[in-house]
């Protein structure tokens, strides 16, 4: 009987080491999925203040078309898009399936609201609004640096890759983008031809030197000024026809905003007048149209930048 009583608590000992290492494994085990969790959410600290969101999130609403056209060349689906007016390389987005948030300025809130988020991404146009967005979901606010644009683009493209895990990807697609503008770069620092940059409205146009807006044309390729005292300002320093004449450039990029918004009166009608043909960048078949709603409404994106590339490069 005594040795029946002796077996039965050694195996009875046996049993509660076992579970008590069953235990202990099990909660390493759940140390290490917690601590996995962790890792996956972030803090994306900006200007307005900063957003904690996890990884991969599933449900994005995106008011800025530089950051759609990235999200789009990565694979990644997004839930809401301003739809009054979208470029037409990503005109697919003004469809149904679809969630019509709004304008660029005028954001629909209640859209917005109603698709339960996990993260908003939004630009300039959108950041007089970053608490009202914050109140919804973390917000991420996207900025350029005009005065830094390959550092400031390349900043926002390697934050979209953590956040969806496309690390290689973007950088992938950096050194693509990259050595495009390098090639560039090369065969216009190189030419003695100097460029004006112009934005057509309505009638009227401003210019863009280095360090703006535009300036990456500049900065970024290479190419030489006709100007090199323009006022750095969001919309451009205010210039008469008269102007364009007495600087004489050798190209003109012309961005035309009323094609972009909708307006009246094209780039085309308002800058080749009598005064301009005289430039030799009429005479000389240099004076470059670019896509209106990719330059005013988009760029900074992937596929954005890409196509800004494409456009430039035809100066050349």
């Amino acid at each position: 009987m005594k040795k029946w009583s002796f077996a039965a608590l050694i195996f009875t000992l046996i049993f509660v080491l076992a579970a008590c290492g069953s235990k202990e494994t099990q909660t390493n085990a759940t140390g290490k999925e917690s601590k996995a969790a962790e890792s996956k959410e972030m803090t994306i600290k900006h200007q307005y203040g900063e957003a904690v969101l996890k990884k991969n999130p599933e449900k994005v609403v995106v008011f800025d078309f530089g950051v759609l056209d990235t999200l789009d060349e990565l694979g990644v689906d997004v839930a809401g898009v301003p739809q009054a007016v979208v470029p037409d390389y990503l005109k697919k987005y003004a469809g149904k399936e679809y969630t019509n948030v709004g304008s660029l300025k005028e954001p629909d809130f209640e859209a917005i609201h109603s698709l339960e988020p996990d993260v908003i991404f939004i630009s300039s146009r959108q950041a007089a609004l970053y608490d009202e967005f914050a109140e919804i979901a973390p917000t991420v606010f996207v900025d350029m640096d005009f005065a830094n644009y390959m550092d400031s683009f390349e900043k926002n493209m390697n934050l979209i890759g953590e956040i969806f895990e496309k690390e290689d990807e973007v950088a992938a697609k950096l050194k693509e983008i990259k050595a495009s503008a390098d090639e560039i770069n090369k065969e216009a620092a190189a030419s003695n031809k100097k460029a004006l940059i112009l934005l057509a409205n309505e009638g009227k146009v401003s210019a863009f030197g280095s360090n703006s807006r535009y300036g990456f044309i500049h900065d970024v390729f290479g190419f030489k000024q006709s100007d090199k005292q323009i006022e750095v300002s969001q919309h451009g320093q205010s210039i008469t026809f008269e102007y364009i004449l007495e600087k004489n450039p050798d190209i003109l990029f012309v961005i035309d905003r009323s094609a972009a918004v909708g307006g009246d009166v094209g780039a085309k009608e308002t800058i080749e007048n009598e005064l301009v043909k005289k430039t030799a960048a009429y005479k000389e078949n240099k004076i470059i149209y670019l896509d209106g709603k990719n330059w005013y409404l988009s760029g900074g994106g992937l596929q954005s930048f890409q196509a800004m590339i494409e456009e430039v490069k035809s100066a050349l």
